[in-house]
């Protein structure tokens, strides 16, 4: 599986923006998936997380009513709508899989709990 993320650009602050995250290969619906993000010069930080089914979501406090994760097994992609936002939202957002394991229902919010990840795509908010 591989993990291609996309949508990214430039949008005022209070605006919206749908990052897409598509997946090569026919094993995509078996796995919990998430969003991180990463601005200049900080950490790579949590944003949401979907199990495999689509039926559990999670996400990072400073995202939630803001923020929407979701998928599409059908189409081999993941979604992350984002809303109302910020100047500090600001950051290359990446994509991420755990493929070690399969249809087992679950959230992860750490990165080290994540063993595959797409390329980024860039998110500027302007004030």
């Amino acid at each position: 599986v591989q993990l291609q993320a996309s949508g990214g650009g430039l949008v005022q602050a209070g605006g919206s923006l749908r990052l897409s995250c598509a997946a090569s290969g026919r094993t995509f619906s078996r796995y919990n998936m998430g969003w991180f993000r990463q601005a200049p010069g900080k950490e790579r930080e949590y944003v949401a997380a979907i199990s495999w089914s689509g039926g559990a979501t999670d996400y990072a406090d400073s995202m939630k009513g803001r923020f929407t994760i979701s998928r599409s097994n059908a189409k081999n992609t993941m979604y992350l709508q984002m809303n109302s936002l910020k100047p500090e939202d600001t950051g290359v957002y990446y994509c991420a899989a755990q493929t070690e394991i399969e249809f087992y229902s679950e959230t992860y919010s750490r990165r080290e709990e994540y063993n595959l990840w797409g390329q980024g795509t860039l998110v500027t908010v302007s004030s």
